[in-house]
């Protein structure tokens, strides 16, 4: 079984649906089975390459709400957050284009390491505060998580992932995936947003039962 998971590493939910899914795949009896796979998506593609900027006003902004207002909504989002051992302080958050880090895991991919690469860019942004935005950064943090940083270094400069991060998100718009996260099993079942455990699990569940159906 495959599960896709398109997501960003700026997105709040999309650290929340990891640790869900996770929890879901740890009751799922065949997780043994079960390859996940992170697909790129980006929930900002308009800010420049190499800018950034402070996460609140930017979002009071494009609302068109009061900063406070916008505050009071991250720390609903924290609660949340912290109801799955998630530790955010959202207000302080600096937000930038986030393609080299979804070309970053493209490599992880390759080197078999995406999901500890992934893991270590949320936990980078959201719970220290880390800068996932810069080639020199994305290149430390995914050597603390096992992949060589003279090559992601290489990797950042020539762009050899760009094309394949380009192709995940024309796919998620094809899925018909709004906003993130989106879970795709085996491209036949889907579950957008940071859905509870249990109804992840549920998924999971009907999509084995459906695979064996069609086995016999």
């Amino acid at each position: 079984m495959r599960i896709e998971v398109w997501s960003d590493v700026v997105c709040p939910w999309c650290y929340i649906g990891k640790r869900r899914l996770e929890a879901a795949l740890a009751r799922f009896p065949h997780r043994d089975e079960v390859e996940v796979v992170w697909r790129s998506f980006q929930l900002d593609p308009g800010t420049p390459e190499g800018e950034t900027h402070p996460t609140l006003p930017a979002l009071a902004a494009k609302y068109g709400r009061p900063v406070e207002d916008v505050r009071q909504m991250m720390r609903h989002v924290e609660d949340t957050a912290a109801g799955e051992g998630l530790r955010y302080d959202l207000a302080s958050g600096v937000s930038g284009n986030t393609l080299p880090a979804h070309e970053v895991l493209h490599l992880a991919a390759e080197r078999g390491l995406q999901g500890a690469v992934k893991e270590r860019l949320l936990h980078a942004h959201f719970e220290e505060g880390r800068s996932v935005f810069d080639a020199d950064s994305l290149a430390v943090l995914a050597a603390e998580a096992g992949l060589d940083e003279a090559e992601v270094g290489t990797a950042l400069a020539d762009h050899r992932y760009r094309p394949a991060v380009l192709a995940d998100i024309r796919t998620a718009r094809e899925l018909g995936a709004t906003g993130v996260p989106f879970f795709v099993v085996d491209r036949r079942y889907g579950a957008a947003g940071a859905q509870p455990a249990d109804l992840l699990l549920q998924v999971l569940e009907r999509a084995w039962a459906d695979a064996g159906s069609l086995a016999r």
